[in-house]
């Protein structure tokens, strides 16, 4: 019995008209219902990524199920039935949008020559599970894009780690390009700057426009994570774009990270000390953007929204507006596809 998977392209046949692309667009995942059962199968996997949690494993995994697999799905499935649709899970929904409409802008262009699936690091469908639709497809190129303009170690880098635990079981591997990152492309800023645009225009300019990263522990920063410093070229590059239709200078806007979780030291500022601190300097309307967050989930549209908004307005504030993330914008897929063509066949073959 072969210990590897073997699907495997028709090399009898030309390879001209054999060969295929495969684009993957992944994201981080979502439990598939708000319940704590689902929360505890989502979060045993998410929370055992060495990634996610560099701590002594054999510790770590006495905390994790001794104590917060006891009590972290409970809390967690009331706040995901905050945002729940009747669709699902927003970034489920939302990522199936994406994938849609990327796969439809390729296929108007290469035909069936492009094919494009979707997964999540953690849940379904899984990076596996996606990987072997390609190998069943004969698809002899992937281009792997994780939906997080800034790299970091415990997104895009276990992403990383999920596509090579899966290609090197297969007996052929096919081309990859791994795009690790497209926190400085022109278009993506450029979508960023639009969505800012358009909401002043419906709501007009706020006293304060919070730009909110999602955290990470300062030790994964002071061990060598870029991530930090991708945030602050986004930050500086999206100002500049806003500066040049006098839309928001330096001084309106303030950068900091949210979404922190335990009792370590995390990057600051901290998005919700800046609120209170904000509040108490007689500063009543702001609005937060999130552009880390390729699409909105419990982060953006519960911690955000609702938690975030809720201590400011608590605090004295009187008008806290979020501006949601770029989704299934014309303009956000038009960066998607950008950000992929460096790696897309040269030749039309539709």
């Amino acid at each position: 019995m072969s210990r590897y998977k073997s699907q495997g392209l028709n090399f009898s046949a030309d390879i001209n008209n054999t060969a295929r692309t495969g684009v993957l667009l992944t994201n981080l995942g979502t439990p598939e219902k708000p319940t704590a059962a689902a929360l505890r199968t989502y979060l045993r996997e998410f929370l055992s990524d060495p990634r996610v949690v560099e701590i002594p494993q054999l510790l770590w995994l006495v905390i994790l199920h001794g104590i917060i697999l006891r009590i972290r799905p409970k809390k967690s499935a009331k706040l995901y039935q905050n945002i729940w649709t009747e669709q699902g899970s927003p970034l489920m929904v939302i990522s199936q949008q994406q994938q849609s409409k990327v796969a439809a802008k390729l296929a108007k262009e290469y035909g069936d020559k492009v094919q494009v699936e979707l997964a999540m690091r953690y849940g379904k469908p899984s990076i596996a599970q996606a990987l072997q639709k390609f190998q069943q497809a004969n698809i002899d190129k992937i281009i792997v894009l994780p939906l997080y303009p800034q790299y970091s170690g415990p997104t895009t880098g276990s992403t990383f780690d999920a596509v090579t635990n899966e290609l090197k079981q297969w007996r052929w591997v096919p081309s990859l390009h791994f795009i690790n990152g497209y926190y400085q492309n022109p278009h993506y800023i450029q979508a960023l700057a639009n969505s800012i645009k358009e909401h002043i225009k419906e709501y007009s300019k706020p006293e304060k426009l919070i730009i909110s990263y999602h955290g990470m522990p300062q030790l994964f920063h002071d061990w060598g994570d870029p991530y930090a410093v991708f945030c602050q070229h986004t930050t500086q590059l999206l100002l500049a774009e806003l500066k040049k239709t006098n839309t928001l200078t330096k001084n309106d806007v303030i950068m900091s990270y949210q979404s922190r979780f335990g009792k370590a030291q995390w990057l600051t500022p901290y998005t919700e000390t800046v609120l209170t601190e904000l509040s108490a300097q007689g500063i009543k309307n702001i609005a937060i953007i999130c552009p880390a967050f390729s699409a909105d989930c419990l982060e953006t549209l519960d911690e955000i929204k609702r938690e975030y908004c809720n201590i400011f307005i608590h605090a004295g504030g009187e008008q806290c507006q979020y501006i949601p993330a770029l989704n299934d914008n014309d303009d956000h897929i038009d960066a998607l596809i950008n950000v992929l063509s460096p790696y897309l066949p040269s030749t039309i073959k539709s």
